[in-house]
């Protein structure tokens, strides 16, 4: 098996004897699956582009138009321009919107892509002059440009909405406003202040129960046109409160990335489908494992995926915000693009501590899907750490 010597957090070093048999990268049809698994997917910066890499985002189209076509080969869904894709930290609403154009286009070449698109208002700088009714415009600029292209949505937390809202009767109104004009029922995403500072307090206040009441109260309101909820939160017992008292119909999308494994397999009084971030960097282990839940082995699923569990709990460990880096981190060691480059100058926001034991985990799980190749360039970060 191949080897690498890799630094430990007491600033030794150690040789690291590599041991998981990789996942083989076997094709499957969503019709294979018992829930529904979307992937956020992350996009591939271009390295050589003129441009400032913190100010002006430049985009591999071309691996980033790949990568989709993988997951859509492993029967996983595509949720387009969400925050796994640096919506907010790097990637603008003009990318974004870019972005979801060129997948739904490369989408609608097939049969078998599922696909729904992230609206939010982020094009809108948060301030003192923005008023409800400057976001409700926001929410409609975004939506009626996915609609307009054929896309479905899923209806992103609003930063400027955080600011401005004075009690939890605005988020009410503007949620009760876009719901009301949508084309097609919607996915709500309700994404925790550990994944973005800027949404403390949503839905108006910093109560997470309380906040679930308002949010359960505009679902209610507006079931026929709310296909499910994703919520991130990191806790599997309030996702699971929740989801308990979603009105009939209306799925919960599992943005757990510390529990999914046990949310998705569910219990005596449901379950969830998914809505990950981690599902990009562990596609074939999460295509695999869903693939033997649709055949009924509950013990397959678990052991394929519950060793991905203590990967994702590091890659999202705090700041969460920072969880991008160790998906993109993947992608590059698994060959699927040829560098570790992230729009915003992202692949520095982990430590080289963090990305070694990143990659012994991912090894662990299962998820390098060349153990030669994952070794040849974790050796070229450690290089351009400084360590030889």
């Amino acid at each position: 098996m191949p080897e690498i010597t890799l630094p430990n957090p007491d600033r030794s070093v150690s040789r690291y004897v590599l041991a998981g048999t990789p996942i083989p990268f076997e094709r499957h049809k969503a019709s294979d699956f018992p829930r529904i698994a979307y992937a956020a997917a992350h996009v591939v910066a271009d390295p050589l582009a003129g441009n400032d890499p913190w100010i002006d985002p430049a985009i591999d189209w071309d691996a980033t138009l790949r990568f989709r076509h993988r997951l859509w080969d492993l029967g996983l869904g595509v949720a387009e321009s969400m925050d796994t894709a640096q919506r907010g930290m790097g990637l603008g609403w003009p990318e974004a919107r870019e972005l979801i154009a060129r997948s739904l286009k490369e989408a609608a070449g097939r049969t078998d892509a599922l696909i729904a698109c992230g609206a939010g208002t982020d094009h809108l700088a948060p301030g003192p002059d923005v008023t409800i009714d400057t976001i409700i415009r926001a929410y409609e600029e975004q939506i009626e440009a996915i609609e307009a292209l054929g896309g479905r949505i899923i209806l992103m937390a609003s930063r400027a909405l955080a600011v401005a809202a004075r009690s939890p009767d605005d988020y009410a109104r503007v949620y009760g406003r876009i719901l009301a004009q949508t084309k097609e029922p919607v996915i709500l995403h309700w994404l925790g202040e550990m994944f973005d500072p800027a949404l403390a307090g949503y839905w108006g206040t910093g109560d997470h129960m309380a906040a679930m009441d308002t949010c359960l109260g505009v679902i209610a309101d507006h079931a026929t046109k709310v296909d499910g909820i994703k919520i991130s939160l990191l806790s599997k017992e309030k996702e699971i409160a929740m989801r308990r008292r979603l009105p009939g119909g209306v799925r919960m999308y599992t943005g757990d990335d510390f529990n999914y494994a046990e949310l998705i397999a569910g219990d005596e009084e449901g379950h969830a489908d998914a809505l990950l971030g981690i599902f990009d960097a562990i596609a074939p282990v999460a295509s695999a494992s869903l693939a033997a839940l649709g055949r009924g082995s509950d013990n397959e699923f678990f052991e394929l995926l519950e060793p991905t569990v203590p990967l994702s709990r590091h890659i999202f460990a705090a700041p969460t915000r920072f969880y991008k880096t160790g998906v993109v981190f993947l992608a590059y060691l698994n060959g699927l693009q040829d560098h570790f480059t992230m729009v915003g100058g992202q692949q520095s926001a982990r430590s080289l501590q963090h990305l070694a034991e990143l990659f012994r985990l991912a090894d662990q799980a299962r998820v390098l899907a060349d153990p030669d190749l994952a070794v040849e360039r974790m050796r070229r970060i450690l290089a351009v750490h400084g360590f030889q």
